[in-house]
């Protein structure tokens, strides 16, 4: 494939995000494959990255291949945020090539495309670009960590994303007091089992409280009472879970249907 040709495909891709990432997907193509002509800019070892992985990325089924641009288009689109607030990109050797293998910024481009085109629940996607950039603004992660919090990520649920969401922003916004007993109905038993798999996951303290010897009443469980582990506090961070709108956290507890306290 020619030079025209690679260009021509990626730029496609990214173009190609527009159902999920609205039209915004349009502008991030032109500010990975046409820097010159764009509003808005972001680094050039960050936007040749990019340009990599969309070239390199095949030809999968169409819904697919959406995901996988609009997560890239996401990319852009925080890189872009995180420029203008004044943070740089990273200056180790991440976007640097290595002996024997790609760059470490490519792999973890990589990555994420396959985590988005995986991705069926599609609400996903803005925050699996908003984790490559992030990665990209962030010499304190390497590939290692980064893929960890991936094979996390890829482990959720839309709700237990949204409740991490609601647990990371606590002391700006209060959780319910009421306490997490059993619910009668099927839909509220499902999503306090989601906070169930992340307190077992250890991504949520406290941890799963079990009955001791002779009897003794367990303390009883508050929405208030739940703490991001350093595992919680590494998606919540990479994922940017800060930005995760507000309406999906509100729904997320509506959903442990909780007794007005």
């Amino acid at each position: 494939m020619t030079a025209f040709e690679d260009t021509a495909t990626g730029r496609q891709l990214i173009e190609g995000g527009q159902p999920v990432a609205g039209s915004m997907s349009r502008a991030a193509a032109t500010v990975v494959f046409e820097p010159a002509a764009a509003v808005v800019q972001v680094d050039d070892r960050f936007a040749a990255c990019l340009r990599t992985v969309a070239a390199a990325t095949g030809a999968p089924a169409d819904r697919e291949r959406v995901r996988a641009g609009a997560a890239l288009a996401f990319a852009v689109e925080y890189a872009a945020t995180l420029g203008r607030a004044g943070r740089r990109v990273r200056g180790d050797e991440f976007f640097a090539a290595r002996a024997g293998g790609r760059p470490v910024a490519d792999e973890i481009a990589d990555a994420v495309v396959g985590a988005a085109r995986r991705s069926v629940d599609e609400r996903r996607v803005r925050h699996l670009g908003y984790l490559l950039a992030e990665t990209a603004f962030s010499p304190d992660v390497d590939a290692e960590l980064v893929l960890r919090a991936l094979r996390l990520t890829e482990g959720l649920g839309w709700r237990q994303v949204a409740l991490l969401a609601g647990v990371g922003r606590r002391d700006r916004r209060p959780l319910p007091m009421a306490p997490l007993e059993d619910p009668r109905t099927w839909s509220a038993w499902g999503a306090r089992e989601d906070v169930a798999d992340l307190q077992r996951s250890g991504l949520l303290d406290p941890a799963i409280a079990f009955p001791r010897p002779g009897g003794a009443a367990l303390p009883r469980l508050r929405a208030a009472d739940l703490r991001l582990t350093r595992r919680g506090v590494l998606l919540h961070r990479l994922l940017v879970l800060d930005l995760l709108h507000d309406d999906a956290v509100t729904a997320a507890l509506a959903d442990l249907a909780l007794p007005r306290s």
